[in-house]
C-alpha cells in the first residue's frame, strides 16, 4: 500500500519530511550549510511579535518572489473554497498581486520550483536534492524505503515511463500508458486506485528523476528532471537537513522547548503595526496548531473533514489577524459564477474584519455581499 502520508500528502501533520520528521508530506535561498546557534528566551509577548514579524505579515512583504524566499515555501492544495492556498498566502501579505506573476516565476523565469505539493525558490534545489537522493537509495526511514521499493518493484515500468518521456518531450499522465504488472490484480494504492501512472510520476517526482514544468487545463506536465532543473552543487545529506532546520526557524521566527520561547537570531520583537488580515487554514503562522494555541491562546482546526453536525464553526473557517493577535474568524465564500464574496459566518471580535473581506474581494475583483 501507498504510504498514508503520501496519499494525504498536502493536508496532514505540521512537520515537515524534508526536517526528517514526516516523510512523504510535504509541511528558503541557501548561501551556506549550517545552523545559527539555539536560540535566545523571549517572552511570550516578544514571540508573538516575532512570529508575525518572521512570516511578512506586518505588511513588510515586498513581492511575490521574495515573499517566498522569506517564508522558505508556499503549500499546494487544490482546496478553493475562496483561493488557493498559495494564493491566500501571498494575499495576506502583499494584498492584490498578480497571480499570473507565480506562474511566470515558474514556468518562464523558473525561479521557483514546484516538489512535494510546495513551491520553493530554486536557490533551495541543492537541499531538495539530498532529499530526492535519499529517497532513492531509501536508506532513511521506512517512507524512503517504501519509495525504493515500489521503484524496484516497478522496473519496466518506470523504465517505460522514463523513456516515453525522454523521446516524446513533456507529457501528461494521461498520454502515458499503465504497463505496470499485475493490472488485473493489483493493490489499491489510495487516491491512485489501481491504475499506477499517476504514482509513479509522483515516486519518480520525489526521487528526483521526472521534474513538473507547467499546467495544462489544472494537470501537471511532467518532464525528465535533468531537462528542467539547473545543475547545482551536492550538498550531503546532514547538511541539508540542519540547512532546511534552519530556515525554517528562520521563517517562524520562534520556537517552543521545554516551555520556552526561543528566538531566532535574526529576530524582530519591535511592536506590529494594527494591520487585520485574513490567513489561509495552511498559513505557516498557524500551520502547526498546538504552537498556534500557545502562542496566540487561540484554538484552531480546519474542520472540512468533521461531519456538519459536529463543526463548531464551519467548513471552511479563516482566521482574523489584527497586529500580532489572533482576534476572530470568517466563513467566506467566493461565488466564481457572479463574482461575489459572501460571507457566510463570523466569530469573535469581528470589529476589523470588514477590512480584511474588502482587501480580499479586492484581490479576488469580486463584489462583497453580506
Amino acid at each position: 500500500m501507498v504510504p498514508n502520508t503520501l496519499a494525504r500528502r498536502s493536508r496532514c501533520a505540521p512537520e515537515h519530511p524534508l526536517h526528517g520528521v514526516v516523510p512523504g508530506c510535504l509541511d528558503w535561498p541557501v548561501t551556506r550549510w549550517q545552523a545559527d546557534g539555539d536560540g535566545t528566551e523571549v517572552s511570550l509577548e516578544d514571540a508573538r511579535r516575532i512570529a508575525v514579524h518572521a512570516q511578512l505579515l506586518d505588511g513588510s512583504a515586498t513581492g511575490v518572489l521574495e515573499t517566498v524566499r522569506r517564508l522558505g515555501f508556499l503549500q499546494l492544495d487544490p482546496i478553493s473554497v475562496v483561493a488557493p492556498p498559495q494564493h491566500l498566502v501571498l494575499q495576506s501579505r502583499l494584498g492584490r498581486f498578480e497571480r499570473s506573476a507565480l506562474d511566470g516565476l515558474l514556468w518562464d523565469e523558473r525561479s521557483l520550483v514546484e516538489y512535494d505539493a510546495f513551491l520553493w525558490p530554486v536557490e533551495s534545489l541543492p537541499l531538495l536534492r539530498a532529499l530526492m537522493r535519499r529517497r532513492r537509495l531509501g536508506q532513511a526511514t521506512k517512507s524512503d524505503r517504501w519509495w525504493k521499493d515500489f521503484a524496484d518493484e516497478h522496473a519496466a515500468f518506470r523504465r517505460y515511463v522514463l523513456r516515453e518521456i525522454e523521446r516524446r518531450g513533456p507529457l501528461l499522465g494521461r498520454d502515458l500508458e499503465d504497463r505496470s504488472k499485475g493490472s488485473n490484480d493489483r493493490e489499491h494504492h489510495g487516491w491512485y486506485g489501481k491504475r499506477l501512472v499517476g504514482l509513479m510520476l509522483e515516486v519518480l517526482h520525489s526521487r528526483g528523476e521526472l521534474a513538473i514544468v507547467g499546467r495544462r487545463a489544472g494537470q501537471r506536465v511532467w518532464d525528465l528532471a535533468d531537462r528542467w532543473y539547473p545543475a547545482t552543487e551536492s550538498v550531503p545529506l546532514r547538511e541539508a537537513e540542519a540547512a532546511l532546520k534552519e530556515q525554517r526557524f528562520r521563517a517562524l521566527g520562534v520556537r517552543l522547548e521545554r516551555g520556552r520561547w526561543l528566538a531566532h537570531a535574526d529576530a524582530d520583537a519591535r511592536p506590529v503595526p494594527e494591520r487585520a488580515t485574513l490567513l489561509s487554514p495552511f498559513d505557516r503562522l498557524i500551520h502547526d496548531r498546538a504552537r498556534t494555541e500557545a502562542l496566540f491562546g487561540f484554538h484552531y482546526r480546519l474542520e472540512m473533514y468533521v461531519p456538519p453536525a459536529k463543526r463548531e464553526f464551519g467548513y471552511y473557517v479563516l482566521p482574523l489577524l489584527v497586529g500580532d493577535r489572533l482576534v476572530g474568524r470568517a466563513a467566506p465564500v467566493f461565488d466564481r459564477k457572479n463574482r461575489a464574496l459572501r460571507l457566510l459566518g463570523a466569530w469573535g471580535d469581528t470589529a476589523r474584519l470588514n477590512e480584511a473581506l474588502d482587501a480580499l474581494a479586492a484581490f479576488l475583483g469580486a463584489e462583497r455581499v453580506g
